[in-house]
């Protein structure tokens, strides 16, 4: 059995999907909240304890791994998290990338509809980051930085009834309601995922499609021959998009693009390519992917 970790956001967003569905609420969004600015995607190494307000002595004192913490900035960690809930949910990824649009609780069930009724969403039925910020850096009222969010559809009138009449935040109409957990503990919840499956044989969230893909994109122009350093580096992001659009592009997964060489330039913000890269075809974890992505064209003809 394979099973993410409760405590980390994946594994309870999963847990507001499943009480979702088991109600019979359409999950309109799920995701998680985050602080967020357009710059962060640049950020570095070198760059990155000025975005938490620490300077390199502190976090170093503190044990801080300036990599891990910038994966967490500049969009990678959410990328991952967003196509592990879309994976194993069937919830959609944007095709474009998260928009980590600013968002506090109250607004949930407004900014996490589909764009068509005046919210943020390319449709139903999508995972997506909320920010902490506004874009302007000031702090969102209510922000749900270190929580969890499903937004839903009511079935029916008498449904939107009970949202309003129960204290659900909506939004305006009345037919979109929020459920969220303001937080999230990480390795002192993670007893229930063992519990769950030593004592009930189920997995607290679990992949069951292929759906969503974390592809690396250029944080700066490349030349030909550098060396990419993956996750929370200084020349790659991982973005979100669909499998499908992954596979079309031929993109090369942010998993696998750390100590390659780049046979051919990439300019900021383009998407790798498997075709810009010297790959090891040998390596298990290309040769893993590599059977991922037949059994996914396979699966598409």
């Amino acid at each position: 059995m394979h099973s993410m970790a409760y405590g980390d956001q994946p594994a309870l967003i999963c847990e507001l999907v499943d009480w979702a569905r088991a109600c019979g609420f359409a999950v309109t969004a799920a995701g998680k909240g985050t602080k967020y600015l357009p710059a962060y995607h640049d950020s570095t190494p070198d760059t990155v304890w000025a975005h938490y307000g620490l300077d390199a002595e502190q976090a170093a004192a503190a044990g801080m791994n300036a990599r891990m913490f910038n994966s967490f900035l500049d969009g990678t960690k959410s990328a991952i998290e967003m196509a592990a809930v879309a994976n194993a949910t069937g919830l959609g990824a944007p095709e474009g990338g998260l928009v980590f649009p600013p968002c506090g609780r109250d607004d949930l069930p407004h900014a996490l509809r589909p764009r068509a009724l005046g919210g943020q969403l390319e449709g139903p039925g999508m995972v997506e980051v909320v920010s902490s910020l506004e874009r302007d850096g000031r702090p969102v009222y209510r922000d749900l930085r270190w929580g969890v969010y499903v937004t839903i559809e009511a079935p029916t009138n008498y449904a939107a009834a009970c949202f309003r009449q129960y204290g659900l935040t909506t939004d305006a109409t009345g037919r979109f309601a929020a459920m969220y957990k303001p937080f999230h503990l990480i390795g002192l919840e993670l007893n229930v995922s063992i519990l769950s499956a030593a004592l009930r044989g189920e997995a607290t969230g679990t992949p069951r499609s292929f759906t969503a893909d974390v592809v690396a994109v250029a944080k700066r122009d490349l030349t030909a021959g550098t060396e990419l350093d993956g996750e929370g580096g200084f020349t790659v992001w991982g973005r979100l998009t669909t499998a499908a659009r992954s596979l079309a592009d031929g993109a090369l997964p942010i998993g696998l693009a750390h100590g390659v060489r780049l046979t051919a330039p990439v300019t900021k913000g383009q998407v790798v390519r498997w075709s810009d890269v010297a790959i090891d075809e040998a390596d298990e974890a290309v040769s893993l992917r590599r059977a991922l992505e037949a059994q996914a064209r396979a699966a598409a003809s």
